[in-house]
């Protein structure tokens, strides 16, 4: 754990014990709080369908290393391998959603590369020296700026980036304590609360009478399920009543309704914009993801991945390609597979590639092929031409039969 994570840890305590009320009876009131961490950022669920909509679209994109002296991509090349097994704990699909959740999240994420494999790794240290040169250090000790990047979402610091974490820090904090509150009533079947009544004053020197109430308090605290039936024999001068739930759902619901879309700003998502997209047109939707925040991101990860594996003066890049494709339905693809071959853009193994199937890689299915309607014009063409081609052939024949 790191000195941030250990003082944000340190502060909630003190907070939470300041809202700790103990009086002589035992009975506690403990602080509704709930803070804003890595361990729960990702329980605001329209926190986690956005940074998962956005992490599964990067994760599916195939990368490439593009050689921009030639202009072609390099699909076999040994870095590939190192990002499809990055390392001994991690896949190839875990590490690339791990780098963009924390990117996303913290603001920043730090890949290491050991020159066989690649981390992300945490509780970095940076600051600049007078040349203006960057140095890492991860508990004291110096990384070599040629073994790791430090990717950053730009705000107004060129050193730090911000995530969600800081943009968004007080929507969530509500949003979570909402969520919870309302989620622990339910749970639990509904909060009960009971007003215990007495006649007379209570006294904490009253030894007899504390064990009562204390009693009582723990038959009333011991209900945590709407099941749950207590007969509580009470004494002349004692009466329970019970009061209505403190929680007002109604006015949760609404402060939820509000500022849960709130978050999508964090992340550069219209949140109704975009689930509207997603009931009327799923690819207008992706796309709309993709261009508002998927390909900023790429882009950055191109920029720092390529220095970090291929140094500054090197033609090689990494290229992250989207295929839209992958998220329109299964008729739509049939239909574009059946134009694109029609129209020559494309041979039938990229149609079967398409359409979920292996490549034969054959010599008849890797050729690119002429519609129909091309052909047939084709055939008629060529009759024509041989006839012609035949007219003269005999005329010339007969001429020299007659000479």
């Amino acid at each position: 754990m790191g000195l941030r994570d250990r003082f944000s840890g340190f502060l909630a305590r003190q907070v939470e014990k300041r809202g700790l009320i103990e009086d002589s009876l035992g009975g506690s009131v403990r602080l509704n709080g709930w803070f804003a961490n890595d361990e729960n950022i990702l329980y605001s669920s329209d926190v986690y369908e956005l940074l998962q909509d956005i992490s599964n679209q990067i994760t599916l994109a195939q990368v490439v290393v593009e050689d921009r002296e030639t202009g072609k991509d390099i699909t076999n090349h040994p870095i590939l391998k190192v990002l499809r097994n990055p390392n001994k704990y991690l896949t190839g699909t875990e590490f690339m959603k791990l780098m963009v959740n924390t990117y996303l999240v913290e603001g920043e994420v730090y890949p290491f590369y050991t020159g066989k494999e690649i981390h992300i790794v945490s509780n970095v240290d940076t600051e600049l020296d007078s040349n203006l040169e960057e140095h890492f250090k991860i508990n004291g000790t110096e990384i070599p700026s040629t073994m790791i990047r430090h990717i950053k979402n730009i705000g107004l610091n060129h050193l730090e980036g911000v995530g969600v974490k800081l943009l968004g820090k007080d929507t969530l904090e509500g949003v979570m304590s909402a969520e919870k509150v309302l989620t622990d009533k339910y749970r639990k079947g509904g909060i009960l609360a009971f007003l215990l009544k007495l006649d007379a004053h209570i006294n904490p020197k009253n030894g007899a009478q504390s064990i009562l109430i204390n009693s009582i308090l723990d038959q009333l605290e011991g209900i945590d399920d709407s099941r749950t039936i207590k007969l509580i024999p009470l004494g002349k001068g004692y009466e329970i009543s019970d009061l209505k739930s403190p929680i007002d759902d109604s006015k949760n619901l609404s402060y939820l309704n509000v500022y849960k879309k709130d978050l999508g700003k964090f992340l550069n998502i219209d949140v109704d914009t975009y689930r509207s997209m997603l009931k009327t047109d799923l690819e207008k939707a992706m796309m709309y993801l993709y261009n508002k925040s998927v390909k900023p991101i790429m882009q950055n990860f191109e920029d720092h991945l390529s220095l970090l594996f291929f140094g500054p003066n090197s033609n090689l890049r990494l290229k992250f390609k989207v295929n839209i494709l992958d998220f329109v339905t299964y008729s739509t693809k049939t239909n574009i597979a059946y134009n694109l071959v029609r129209t020559m853009i494309t041979t039938p193994d990229d149609s079967r590639e398409m359409l979920g199937f292996d490549r034969l890689f054959t010599e008849e299915s890797m050729k690119l092929y002429i519609s129909k309607d091309l052909i047939a014009g084709e055939d008629i063409n060529k009759a024509t031409d041989d006839s012609l081609k035949g007219g003269e052939e005999g005329g010339q024949a007969k001429g020299d039969s007659d000479t």
